[in-house]
Protein backbone atom coordinates (compact mmCIF):
# COMPACT_ATOMS: atom_id res chain seq x y z
CA UNK A 1 0.00 0.00 0.00
CA UNK A 2 1.43 3.42 -1.01
CA UNK A 3 -0.20 5.30 1.86
CA UNK A 4 -1.18 4.20 5.34
CA UNK A 5 -4.53 5.26 6.79
CA UNK A 6 -4.19 7.36 9.91
CA UNK A 7 -6.56 6.16 12.61
CA UNK A 8 -6.40 9.64 14.19
CA UNK A 9 -7.01 11.56 10.96
CA UNK A 10 -7.21 15.34 11.35
CA UNK A 11 -10.13 16.31 9.12
CA UNK A 12 -8.92 19.95 9.18
CA UNK A 13 -5.68 19.01 7.43
CA UNK A 14 -5.99 19.23 3.61
CA UNK A 15 -3.15 16.76 3.12
CA UNK A 16 -4.98 14.22 5.28
CA UNK A 17 -7.80 14.03 2.70
CA UNK A 18 -5.38 13.54 -0.17
CA UNK A 19 -3.60 10.78 1.74
CA UNK A 20 -6.97 9.19 2.57
CA UNK A 21 -7.98 9.21 -1.10
CA UNK A 22 -4.76 7.47 -2.12
CA UNK A 23 -4.93 4.97 0.72
CA UNK A 24 -8.57 3.93 0.23
CA UNK A 25 -7.91 3.02 -3.37
CA UNK A 26 -5.59 0.29 -2.08
CA UNK A 27 -7.32 -0.73 1.14
CA UNK A 28 -11.06 -0.13 1.73
CA UNK A 29 -10.70 0.68 5.40
CA UNK A 30 -11.58 4.18 6.62
CA UNK A 31 -10.46 5.74 9.92
CA UNK A 32 -12.79 4.81 12.76
CA UNK A 33 -13.50 8.45 13.64
CA UNK A 34 -14.53 9.43 10.09
CA UNK A 35 -18.25 10.06 9.55
CA UNK A 36 -19.93 7.77 7.00
CA UNK A 37 -16.90 5.52 6.47
CA UNK A 38 -18.70 3.34 3.89
CA UNK A 39 -19.53 6.36 1.73
CA UNK A 40 -15.96 7.67 2.10
CA UNK A 41 -14.63 4.33 0.87
CA UNK A 42 -16.94 4.40 -2.14
CA UNK A 43 -15.96 7.99 -2.98
CA UNK A 44 -12.34 6.82 -3.21
CA UNK A 45 -12.99 3.38 -4.75
CA UNK A 46 -10.74 2.24 -7.58
CA UNK A 47 -13.83 1.56 -9.74
CA UNK A 48 -15.03 4.79 -11.36
CA UNK A 49 -18.63 3.59 -11.53
CA UNK A 50 -18.69 3.16 -7.76
CA UNK A 51 -17.16 6.61 -7.25
CA UNK A 52 -19.77 8.16 -9.55
CA UNK A 53 -22.63 6.42 -7.75
CA UNK A 54 -21.26 7.54 -4.37
CA UNK A 55 -21.36 11.15 -5.51
CA UNK A 56 -25.13 10.87 -5.91
CA UNK A 57 -25.38 10.29 -2.14
CA UNK A 58 -22.61 12.68 -1.01
CA UNK A 59 -24.68 15.87 -1.13
CA UNK A 60 -26.33 14.99 2.16
CA UNK A 61 -23.05 14.65 4.03
CA UNK A 62 -21.18 17.98 4.27
CA UNK A 63 -18.41 16.36 6.30
CA UNK A 64 -17.35 14.47 3.15
CA UNK A 65 -17.26 17.52 0.88
CA UNK A 66 -13.43 17.41 0.91
CA UNK A 67 -13.63 14.14 -1.00
CA UNK A 68 -16.03 15.75 -3.46
CA UNK A 69 -13.35 18.41 -4.05
CA UNK A 70 -10.84 15.64 -4.70
CA UNK A 71 -13.19 13.99 -7.19
CA UNK A 72 -13.44 17.30 -9.11
CA UNK A 73 -10.06 16.37 -10.60
CA UNK A 74 -10.87 12.70 -11.10
CA UNK A 75 -9.28 10.99 -14.08
CA UNK A 76 -12.69 9.62 -15.19
CA UNK A 77 -14.63 12.29 -17.06
CA UNK A 78 -18.08 11.22 -15.82
CA UNK A 79 -16.92 11.22 -12.18
CA UNK A 80 -15.19 14.54 -12.60
CA UNK A 81 -18.20 16.25 -14.18
CA UNK A 82 -20.65 14.91 -11.56
CA UNK A 83 -18.34 16.05 -8.73
CA UNK A 84 -18.11 19.52 -10.23
CA UNK A 85 -21.88 19.77 -10.58
CA UNK A 86 -22.30 18.74 -6.96
CA UNK A 87 -19.65 21.15 -5.68
CA UNK A 88 -21.26 24.02 -7.58
CA UNK A 89 -24.62 23.13 -6.01
CA UNK A 90 -23.44 22.98 -2.41
CA UNK A 91 -20.59 25.50 -2.22
CA UNK A 92 -21.62 28.64 -0.36
CA UNK A 93 -19.58 31.19 1.54
CA UNK A 94 -19.36 29.11 4.72
CA UNK A 95 -18.29 25.90 3.00
CA UNK A 96 -15.93 27.84 0.74
CA UNK A 97 -14.19 29.33 3.77
CA UNK A 98 -13.81 25.86 5.28
CA UNK A 99 -12.66 24.17 2.07
CA UNK A 100 -10.32 26.93 0.84
CA UNK A 101 -7.09 25.28 2.10
CA UNK A 102 -7.91 21.97 0.39
CA UNK A 103 -9.11 23.60 -2.83
CA UNK A 104 -5.96 25.72 -3.09
CA UNK A 105 -3.70 22.78 -2.28
CA UNK A 106 -5.49 20.54 -4.76
CA UNK A 107 -5.53 23.28 -7.37
CA UNK A 108 -1.80 22.86 -7.84
CA UNK A 109 -2.47 19.40 -9.26
CA UNK A 110 -3.74 18.57 -12.72
CA UNK A 111 -7.39 19.48 -13.45
CA UNK A 112 -7.60 21.45 -10.20
CA UNK A 113 -8.33 24.83 -11.76
CA UNK A 114 -12.12 24.37 -11.72
CA UNK A 115 -12.35 24.28 -7.94
CA UNK A 116 -10.16 27.38 -7.58
CA UNK A 117 -12.26 29.31 -10.09
CA UNK A 118 -15.41 28.27 -8.24
CA UNK A 119 -13.86 29.29 -4.90
CA UNK A 120 -13.07 32.71 -6.34
CA UNK A 121 -16.59 33.04 -7.71
CA UNK A 122 -18.18 32.23 -4.34
CA UNK A 123 -15.85 34.29 -2.13
CA UNK A 124 -15.47 37.39 -4.31
CA UNK A 125 -18.81 38.92 -3.22
CA UNK A 126 -18.10 38.18 0.46
CA UNK A 127 -17.51 41.04 2.87
CA UNK A 128 -14.15 41.64 4.49
CA UNK A 129 -15.66 40.56 7.81
CA UNK A 130 -16.53 37.14 6.39
CA UNK A 131 -13.08 36.80 4.87
CA UNK A 132 -11.29 37.93 8.05
CA UNK A 133 -10.31 34.39 9.21
CA UNK A 134 -8.52 33.77 5.91
CA UNK A 135 -6.39 36.91 6.18
CA UNK A 136 -4.51 35.33 9.09
CA UNK A 137 -4.83 31.68 8.05
CA UNK A 138 -1.71 29.58 8.77
CA UNK A 139 -1.69 28.29 5.17
CA UNK A 140 0.24 30.80 3.07
CA UNK A 141 -1.57 29.74 -0.12
CA UNK A 142 -4.84 30.76 1.52
CA UNK A 143 -3.41 34.11 2.61
CA UNK A 144 -2.08 34.76 -0.88
CA UNK A 145 -5.44 33.97 -2.44
CA UNK A 146 -7.56 36.07 -0.09
CA UNK A 147 -5.21 39.07 -0.12
CA UNK A 148 -5.11 39.03 -3.91
CA UNK A 149 -8.90 38.98 -3.92
CA UNK A 150 -9.02 41.77 -1.32
CA UNK A 151 -6.69 43.95 -3.40
CA UNK A 152 -8.76 43.43 -6.54
CA UNK A 153 -12.00 44.20 -4.70
CA UNK A 154 -10.56 47.12 -2.67
CA UNK A 155 -11.54 45.52 0.62
CA UNK A 156 -8.57 46.82 2.62
CA UNK A 157 -7.39 50.37 3.18
CA UNK A 158 -3.81 51.40 2.28
CA UNK A 159 -2.92 51.40 5.98
CA UNK A 160 -4.28 47.88 6.46
CA UNK A 161 -2.37 46.68 3.41
CA UNK A 162 0.83 48.28 4.70
CA UNK A 163 0.40 46.67 8.12
CA UNK A 164 -0.17 43.30 6.48
CA UNK A 165 2.97 43.73 4.36
CA UNK A 166 4.88 44.51 7.53
CA UNK A 167 3.68 41.56 9.61
CA UNK A 168 3.02 38.68 7.20
CA UNK A 169 5.80 36.08 6.96
CA UNK A 170 5.18 35.25 3.30
CA UNK A 171 7.14 37.25 0.73
CA UNK A 172 4.37 37.02 -1.87
CA UNK A 173 1.85 38.58 0.52
CA UNK A 174 4.44 41.18 1.56
CA UNK A 175 5.07 42.30 -2.03
CA UNK A 176 1.41 42.14 -3.04
CA UNK A 177 0.19 44.26 -0.13
CA UNK A 178 3.07 46.74 -0.15
CA UNK A 179 2.69 47.36 -3.89
CA UNK A 180 -1.08 47.71 -3.58
CA UNK A 181 -0.82 50.13 -0.66
CA UNK A 182 1.69 52.34 -2.46
CA UNK A 183 -0.31 52.26 -5.69
CA UNK A 184 -3.31 53.71 -3.86
CA UNK A 185 -1.44 56.45 -2.01
CA UNK A 186 0.43 57.40 -5.18
CA UNK A 187 -2.94 58.57 -6.50
CA UNK A 188 -4.03 60.32 -3.32
CA UNK A 189 -0.67 61.66 -2.15
CA UNK A 190 -1.45 60.72 1.46
CA UNK A 191 1.55 58.59 2.51
CA UNK A 192 1.23 59.02 6.27
CA UNK A 193 -0.71 55.84 7.09
CA UNK A 194 1.50 53.72 4.82
CA UNK A 195 5.07 54.82 5.50
CA UNK A 196 5.02 54.16 9.24
CA UNK A 197 4.17 50.44 9.05
CA UNK A 198 6.44 49.82 6.04
CA UNK A 199 9.50 51.61 7.42
CA UNK A 200 9.08 49.92 10.78
CA UNK A 201 8.60 46.42 9.37
CA UNK A 202 10.88 43.58 10.44
CA UNK A 203 10.95 42.03 6.97
CA UNK A 204 13.29 43.74 4.49
CA UNK A 205 10.90 43.67 1.53
CA UNK A 206 8.38 45.88 3.27
CA UNK A 207 11.11 48.24 4.55
CA UNK A 208 12.60 48.48 1.06
CA UNK A 209 9.19 49.38 -0.37
CA UNK A 210 8.75 52.04 2.27
CA UNK A 211 12.22 53.51 1.70
CA UNK A 212 11.66 53.66 -2.06
CA UNK A 213 8.33 55.45 -1.47
CA UNK A 214 10.07 58.21 0.49
CA UNK A 215 11.10 59.88 -2.74
CA UNK A 216 7.54 60.02 -4.10
CA UNK A 217 6.37 61.23 -0.69
CA UNK A 218 8.84 64.13 -0.83
CA UNK A 219 10.82 62.85 2.17
CA UNK A 220 14.02 61.70 0.50
CA UNK A 221 16.15 63.01 3.37
CA UNK A 222 14.67 60.38 5.70
CA UNK A 223 16.17 57.62 3.53
CA UNK A 224 19.59 58.43 5.00
CA UNK A 225 18.44 56.71 8.20
CA UNK A 226 18.31 53.44 6.25
CA UNK A 227 21.71 53.62 4.56
CA UNK A 228 23.11 51.38 7.32
CA UNK A 229 20.14 49.01 7.43
CA UNK A 230 20.91 45.35 8.18
CA UNK A 231 19.41 44.33 4.81
CA UNK A 232 21.30 44.78 1.57
CA UNK A 233 18.17 45.45 -0.49
CA UNK A 234 17.06 48.18 1.93
CA UNK A 235 20.53 49.79 1.82
CA UNK A 236 20.45 49.77 -1.98
CA UNK A 237 17.01 51.43 -2.04
CA UNK A 238 18.17 54.01 0.50
CA UNK A 239 21.24 54.88 -1.58
CA UNK A 240 19.05 55.38 -4.64
CA UNK A 241 16.64 57.70 -2.81
CA UNK A 242 19.44 59.66 -1.13
CA UNK A 243 21.20 60.22 -4.46
CA UNK A 244 17.94 61.32 -6.09
CA UNK A 245 17.57 63.83 -3.30
CA UNK A 246 21.06 65.20 -3.93
CA UNK A 247 22.81 63.40 -1.07
CA UNK A 248 26.08 61.47 -1.10
CA UNK A 249 25.78 57.98 0.47
CA UNK A 250 29.49 57.26 0.06
CA UNK A 251 30.47 60.28 2.11
CA UNK A 252 28.11 59.19 4.88
CA UNK A 253 29.52 55.67 4.91
CA UNK A 254 33.09 56.94 5.10
CA UNK A 255 32.23 59.22 7.99
CA UNK A 256 30.43 56.46 9.90
CA UNK A 257 33.28 53.98 9.44
CA UNK A 258 35.64 56.43 11.14
CA UNK A 259 33.41 56.55 14.20
CA UNK A 260 34.23 54.56 17.33
CA UNK A 261 31.08 52.44 17.06
CA UNK A 262 30.08 52.11 13.40
CA UNK A 263 26.90 50.25 12.55
CA UNK A 264 27.59 46.90 10.82
CA UNK A 265 25.35 47.97 7.95
CA UNK A 266 27.47 51.08 7.41
CA UNK A 267 30.62 48.97 7.17
CA UNK A 268 29.32 46.69 4.43
CA UNK A 269 27.51 49.63 2.83
CA UNK A 270 30.86 51.37 2.29
CA UNK A 271 32.09 48.36 0.32
CA UNK A 272 28.87 48.15 -1.69
CA UNK A 273 29.27 51.61 -3.16
CA UNK A 274 32.95 52.46 -2.51
CA UNK A 275 36.19 51.71 -4.31
CA UNK A 276 39.28 49.68 -3.50
CA UNK A 277 40.85 52.71 -1.83
CA UNK A 278 38.15 52.44 0.84
CA UNK A 279 39.75 49.21 2.05
CA UNK A 280 41.98 51.45 4.17
CA UNK A 281 38.91 52.27 6.29
CA UNK A 282 37.89 48.62 6.58
CA UNK A 283 41.17 46.98 7.62
CA UNK A 284 41.22 48.59 11.10
CA UNK A 285 37.68 47.31 11.67
CA UNK A 286 38.64 43.63 11.35
CA UNK A 287 39.90 43.88 14.93
CA UNK A 288 36.90 45.85 16.25
CA UNK A 289 35.42 44.62 19.58
CA UNK A 290 32.05 44.01 17.91
CA UNK A 291 31.84 40.65 16.13
CA UNK A 292 29.18 42.01 13.76
CA UNK A 293 31.45 44.89 12.74
CA UNK A 294 34.40 42.52 12.26
CA UNK A 295 32.32 40.21 10.10
CA UNK A 296 31.00 43.05 7.91
CA UNK A 297 34.50 44.49 7.56
CA UNK A 298 35.82 41.17 6.25
CA UNK A 299 32.81 40.83 3.97
CA UNK A 300 33.46 44.35 2.69
CA UNK A 301 37.07 43.54 1.88
CA UNK A 302 35.86 40.56 -0.12
CA UNK A 303 33.32 42.74 -1.97
CA UNK A 304 36.14 45.16 -2.83
CA UNK A 305 38.31 42.21 -3.93
CA UNK A 306 41.10 43.25 -1.58
CA UNK A 307 42.57 39.99 -0.31
CA UNK A 308 45.64 39.71 1.89
CA UNK A 309 46.21 36.14 3.03
CA UNK A 310 48.61 36.88 5.92
CA UNK A 311 46.25 39.53 7.34
CA UNK A 312 43.12 37.42 6.92
CA UNK A 313 44.56 34.15 8.19
CA UNK A 314 44.40 35.00 11.95
CA UNK A 315 40.67 35.67 11.55
CA UNK A 316 40.09 31.94 11.09
CA UNK A 317 40.68 31.63 14.84
CA UNK A 318 38.12 34.32 15.70
CA UNK A 319 35.68 33.29 18.47
CA UNK A 320 32.72 34.53 16.40
CA UNK A 321 31.46 32.03 13.78
CA UNK A 322 30.26 34.86 11.53
CA UNK A 323 33.73 36.36 11.32
CA UNK A 324 35.30 32.99 10.56
CA UNK A 325 32.68 32.33 7.89
CA UNK A 326 33.43 35.62 6.14
CA UNK A 327 37.18 35.10 6.43
CA UNK A 328 36.80 31.66 4.85
CA UNK A 329 34.86 33.09 1.91
CA UNK A 330 37.55 35.75 1.46
CA UNK A 331 40.35 33.16 1.53
CA UNK A 332 38.77 30.52 -0.71
CA UNK A 333 40.07 32.04 -3.99
CA UNK A 334 43.58 31.93 -2.47
CA UNK A 335 43.20 28.59 -0.68
CA UNK A 336 46.39 27.34 -2.31
CA UNK A 337 48.38 30.01 -0.45
CA UNK A 338 47.17 28.95 2.98
CA UNK A 339 49.61 26.49 4.65
CA UNK A 340 47.90 23.11 4.70
CA UNK A 341 49.73 22.05 7.88
CA UNK A 342 48.37 25.09 9.70
CA UNK A 343 44.85 24.19 8.55
CA UNK A 344 45.22 20.49 9.37
CA UNK A 345 46.11 21.45 12.93
CA UNK A 346 42.73 23.21 13.17
CA UNK A 347 40.87 20.01 12.34
CA UNK A 348 41.71 18.80 15.83
CA UNK A 349 38.81 18.24 18.24
CA UNK A 350 40.17 20.89 20.60
CA UNK A 351 39.18 23.64 18.18
CA UNK A 352 35.62 25.07 18.03
CA UNK A 353 33.35 23.57 15.40
CA UNK A 354 33.23 26.71 13.27
CA UNK A 355 37.04 26.75 13.08
CA UNK A 356 37.18 23.05 12.10
CA UNK A 357 34.54 23.62 9.41
CA UNK A 358 36.47 26.59 8.00
CA UNK A 359 39.74 24.66 7.95
CA UNK A 360 38.14 21.70 6.19
CA UNK A 361 36.43 23.94 3.64
CA UNK A 362 39.74 25.53 2.69
CA UNK A 363 41.56 22.18 2.59
CA UNK A 364 38.80 20.72 0.44
CA UNK A 365 39.28 23.60 -1.99
CA UNK A 366 42.94 22.62 -2.35
CA UNK A 367 42.06 19.36 -4.08
CA UNK A 368 44.40 16.43 -4.60
CA UNK A 369 45.84 14.48 -1.73
CA UNK A 370 45.38 17.50 0.59
CA UNK A 371 41.61 17.14 0.11
CA UNK A 372 41.73 13.38 0.76
CA UNK A 373 43.94 13.80 3.83
CA UNK A 374 41.55 16.35 5.35
CA UNK A 375 38.45 14.32 4.52
CA UNK A 376 39.82 11.17 6.14
CA UNK A 377 40.82 13.19 9.20
CA UNK A 378 37.30 14.51 9.81
CA UNK A 379 35.80 11.01 9.62
CA UNK A 380 36.50 10.93 13.37
CA UNK A 381 35.21 14.45 14.05
CA UNK A 382 32.79 14.78 17.00
CA UNK A 383 30.31 16.65 14.77
CA UNK A 384 28.05 14.38 12.72
CA UNK A 385 27.51 16.83 9.87
CA UNK A 386 31.25 17.37 9.44
CA UNK A 387 31.82 13.60 9.50
CA UNK A 388 29.18 13.13 6.81
CA UNK A 389 30.73 15.89 4.70
CA UNK A 390 34.13 14.22 4.96
CA UNK A 391 32.66 10.84 4.00
CA UNK A 392 31.07 12.35 0.87
CA UNK A 393 34.38 13.89 -0.14
CA UNK A 394 36.21 10.58 0.33
CA UNK A 395 33.66 8.68 -1.76
CA UNK A 396 33.93 11.21 -4.61
CA UNK A 397 37.72 11.57 -4.47
CA UNK A 398 39.74 10.68 -7.57
CA UNK A 399 43.46 11.21 -8.34
CA UNK A 400 43.91 14.43 -10.25
CA UNK A 401 45.28 14.45 -13.76
CA UNK A 402 49.04 14.54 -13.70
CA UNK A 403 49.33 13.17 -10.16
CA UNK A 404 52.20 10.74 -9.70
CA UNK A 405 50.84 7.17 -9.49
CA UNK A 406 51.64 4.84 -6.64
CA UNK A 407 51.57 7.35 -3.77
CA UNK A 408 51.72 5.22 -0.62
CA UNK A 409 49.91 7.88 1.42
CA UNK A 410 46.88 7.58 -0.85
CA UNK A 411 46.78 3.86 -0.16
CA UNK A 412 47.07 4.44 3.59
CA UNK A 413 44.30 7.06 3.59
CA UNK A 414 41.93 4.94 1.49
CA UNK A 415 42.67 2.03 3.79
CA UNK A 416 41.56 4.09 6.80
CA UNK A 417 38.33 4.86 4.96
CA UNK A 418 37.73 1.34 3.64
CA UNK A 419 34.43 1.13 5.57
CA UNK A 420 33.00 3.67 3.11
CA UNK A 421 33.49 1.40 0.08
CA UNK A 422 32.59 -2.03 -1.10
CA UNK A 423 35.55 -4.29 -1.77
CA UNK A 424 35.21 -3.81 -5.52
CA UNK A 425 35.03 -0.02 -5.33
CA UNK A 426 38.03 0.19 -2.99
CA UNK A 427 40.07 -1.98 -5.35
CA UNK A 428 39.02 0.27 -8.23
CA UNK A 429 40.06 3.44 -6.34
CA UNK A 430 43.47 1.94 -5.53
CA UNK A 431 43.94 0.90 -9.13
CA UNK A 432 43.09 4.46 -10.30
CA UNK A 433 45.78 5.73 -7.92
CA UNK A 434 48.34 3.32 -9.37
CA UNK A 435 48.24 1.02 -6.34
CA UNK A 436 47.45 -2.66 -6.15
CA UNK A 437 44.36 -3.68 -4.20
Amino acid sequence: MDEEIDEDMDVRDPLAWLRLDEALRCEPYAPAGLAEPRLAIDLCHYDGRIREAALQRAAGYPVLLPLVVVRCADWVVQVRERARELLREVLDTDTALALAPLILLFGRRGRGAFAIELLDEVLRPASRERLAPLFVHPDRAVRRFVHRLAVEENLLSPGELARTAARDADTVVQNLCADAALAVVARTGDYDEVLGPLLGARNPRARAAGVTALRAAGRAAKAEEFLADRSGVVRACARYVVRQGGGDPLASYRSWCLAAEPAPGAVIGLAECGGRDDAALLWPLVSHPSAAVRARAVAGLRVLDVGDVPRLLPLLDDPAPGVVREATLALLPSAGLVPDGWLMERLGSGWPRHVRVAAFRLLDARGGIVRLRAAVTVLDDPDERLRDWGAQVVRRWRPEAGAAPGDAEVGELLGRARHLFSGYVLTRRLWEAGLSG
